[in-house]
């Protein structure tokens, strides 16, 4: 049997009872550790603290064990019970669906438990979930790669008043592109965008299209470690955005479309003027 369990998004305490009582049963449990990170993956004790609360030692699975050995943890889970547990809900990301597939395919049974993700906790800000769009990811700009695929998806939610969630890009244990060409990986410090990162990158591409889809008045949302009991949330243009400490990652940006009255009111509390009496 494989497990596919969600961790939720805050910190250890956000695993569900399911999901405890799952990873108490199987024999060997992973942890994947490049689509998403918990607020305490981000430090040196953080998988202790998953190991002491769920008491099992637990595998850190970075892209390169999921991609390369997946059939062998799948091949394990045709005779013993594994647990694959996956940061905010399973399907958040299209990997696990992948494993799901190959799990399928090899006989073994899956069972699934679901958490909360970024794509409903998004609803802390006061817009509303069905008032969304297409999802974008805005990945890092080099200088060589300037990926702009998403502003066609934020035209199309915007001339149907939809509002666009933007999930920022998360670099963790990538290979550097002078190490790929000599043959011998060398893995980059871990990066995480920004909100302000990402705003920058936004404007840069609209200033090349000029299709006036957005501009630094454009009201968005600057959301910082959602689900966690330092999150920030900040309503206003992308130009005062740009001038906000969001602090620590993870950060995610929401582009807002046309709104109701009551997701003005909800948003008033966010304005920048309002955002420092967040309590």
């Amino acid at each position: 049997m494989l497990y596919i369990i969600g961790l939720g998004l805050g910190d250890e305490k956000d695993i569900t009872l399911r999901g405890l009582e799952a990873i108490k049963k199987c024999s060997r449990v992973y942890m994947e550790a490049y689509t998403s990170l918990l607020s305490f993956g981000l430090t040196s004790d953080g998988l202790s603290t998953l190991e002491k609360v769920y008491e099992k030692p637990i595998i850190v699975a970075d892209r390169e064990m999921v991609e390369e050995k997946a059939d062998d943890i799948l091949l394990e889970a045709q005779v013993s019970d594994m647990a694959f547990l996956v940061v905010g809900d399973p399907f958040g990301a299209t990997t696990h669906s992948d494993l799901v597939v190959r799990a399928k395919k090899l006989g073994v049974e899956v069972k699934v438990v679901h958490n909360a993700s970024v794509m409903n906790a998004i609803g802390v800000c006061g817009l509303q979930l069905y008032r969304y769009g297409e999802t974008v990811s805005i990945p890092f700009f080099t200088e060589t790669w300037r990926p702009d695929s998403f502003y066609e998806k934020i035209k199309r939610n915007r001339s149907l008043g939809l509002h666009t969630l933007c999930l920022l890009d998360i670099r963790v244990k990538e290979p550097s592109l002078e190490s790929l060409c000599r043959g011998k990986k060398v893995y980059e410090p871990p990066r995480f965008m920004t909100i302000n990162t990402a705003i920058e990158q936004l404007l840069e591409v609209e200033q090349n299209h000029k299709e006036s889809v957005y501009n630094e008045d454009t009201t968005c949302v600057g959301l910082a470690r959602v689900g966690c009991e330092d999150q920030k949330i900040v309503a206003g243009s992308m130009k005062q955005l740009l001038t906000q400490d969001f602090g620590p990652p993870l950060h995610c940006l929401v582009i807002v479309g046309e709104t109701h009255p009551v997701e003005e009111e909800m948003l008033e509390f966010y304005t920048v003027d309002n955002s420092s009496k967040q309590t």
